[in-house]
């Protein structure tokens, strides 16, 4: 079987650093599904308005190698413990498939690239293709009482964001929001501790700087205007 993207996902983030590694874990995430030539027609998307959620079937593009291994290191185990591949959510899989649940926030049927989806919520890169879009549907994708493995013992860890005054004034309410439930997450690789290291993220148009303390508190040092993938780091 030969499949073929369907559509090109747009957010925030120009590379993997700084992407939520779960959807839904930054709700007020927004990004749009804008759709090939072929496929900008309104009548694929016929119902599609009367539901709240929408799976994404994606690939994952920013992986130029083949995976080998029937193991992989999940980033919630400290990237130091092997699972089986099949048993994560790893990008390093036979077939570099992802799957993101979003909500769909509006469909805007009338632009100049045909029907858009605007959503919220996804975990995808500037950029993703889209392989296919399918509903959501709460009385069967929704499941009570679950195991779910590893990630039971391991949740998600927050840290304290703290953005200066002089920083925050450079974004909206709505942006600053959500660039500091995504710094929440720590962006960082997890073998990545080094309490003196300035690491820089994407967002939008702006290099995100910032630290991490040993006590888990992440400073905001600095904002960049990212020009070609070049930053100018404005303090």
């Amino acid at each position: 079987m030969e499949i073929q993207p369907i559509a090109v996902f747009h957010s925030p983030f120009s590379s993997k650093f700084g992407i939520p590694k779960q959807s839904g874990l930054v709700e007020e995430l927004a990004g749009t599904v804008v759709f090939n030539s072929e496929y900008r027609n309104a009548d694929a998307l016929r119902g599609i308005d009367g539901f709240s959620f929408l799976w994404l079937i994606w690939g994952f593009s920013a992986n130029k190698h083949n995976a080998t291994s029937p193991v992989v290191r999940p980033p919630l185990l400290g990237g130091n413990v092997r699972m089986g591949v099949f048993a994560t959510r790893s990008p390093f899989r036979p077939n570099p498939l992802g799957l993101s649940s979003v909500r769909l926030e509006r469909v805007e049927w009338e632009s100049a690239k045909g029907p858009v989806l605007h959503v919220l919520g996804a975990d995808l890169m500037d950029g993703t293709p889209i392989y296919d879009i399918k509903p959501y549907v709460g009385y069967t994708d929704c499941h009570e009482h679950v195991r779910s493995g590893f990630t039971d013992v391991h949740p998600i860890r927050r840290l304290k964001v703290i953005v200066p005054d002089d920083i925050r004034s450079r974004f909206s309410e709505e942006n600053l929001k959500v660039l500091v439930k995504t710094l929440e997450l720590d962006p960082r690789p997890r073998y990545q501790q080094d309490a003196q290291k300035v690491y820089g993220m994407p967002f939008g148009k702006q290099d995100i700087r910032f630290t991490v303390s040993v006590d888990g508190v992440l400073r905001v040092v600095g904002v960049g205007q990212l020009h070609d993938n070049n930053a100018q780091l404005v303090k």
